[in-house]
C-alpha cells in the first residue's frame, strides 16, 4: 500500500459507529507516519471531499487542527449527496476512490462496484476522448440512482 492509502485508512478507522466526525492535528499525524504535513493535506484534499461524503474544516497554526465530518448517515442520503457533488465530470481515479468508499460503507457490494468500475472505465469511454469525464459522471450518477 502507498503511504496515502495507509493515511486514508488510518483516518477512516478513527470514525466509529457513533461518531460522525474526527479531529486530527496535521503535524502529529505527519510525525506518526514519518511524512511531511503536505502529505496529510494531499490525502485529506483527495480522499475526504464532499463528493465522497465528507466535509473538512481546517484551521492553520498551532499544529494545523482539522475536523473531518461525515456528511450523511443513511445509504440513500449518502448516495444522493455523492450524486449532487459529483459535478459534470469525474475521472477514473476519482471513481476508484468513491468505489473504495462504497465498499467500506456497504453502499455497494463487490459485484456492483465492479460493474460500475467497468461501465465508467477509460476502455469503455475511449471513443469519447474529449468528453469522457463528462460521460463518466453521467453514467455514474445514473447507476447510483438505480442502485436501490
Amino acid at each position: 500500500m502507498r503511504i496515502s492509502d495507509i493515511i486514508e485508512e488510518f483516518i477512516k478507522d478513527l470514525f466509529d459507529d457513533d461518531s460522525q466526525q474526527v479531529e486530527i492535528q496535521r503535524n502529529e499525524l505527519a510525525e506518526h507516519f514519518n511524512c511531511v504535513p503536505s502529505q496529510i493535506n494531499y490525502v485529506i484534499a483527495t480522499r475526504f471531499k464532499p463528493s465522497q461524503g465528507y466535509y473538512v474544516e481546517s484551521r492553520r497554526g498551532g499544529g494545523g487542527h482539522i475536523t473531518i465530518k461525515k456528511v450523511s448517515s443513511t445509504k440513500k442520503d449518502y448516495i444522493m449527496h455523492i450524486i449532487n457533488n459529483i459535478g459534470n465530470e469525474i475521472t477514473a481515479s476519482e471513481v476508484d476512490i468513491l468505489l473504495s468508499d462504497f465498499l467500506t460503507y456497504n453502499i455497494t457490494n463487490k459485484k456492483e462496484a465492479k460493474l460500475i468500475k467497468v461501465a465508467t472505465s477509460d476502455n469503455v469511454l475511449a471513443p469519447a476522448k474529449e468528453k469522457k469525464d463528462n460521460l463518466r459522471a453521467r453514467i455514474l450518477k445514473n447507476m447510483l440512482i438505480n442502485l436501490e
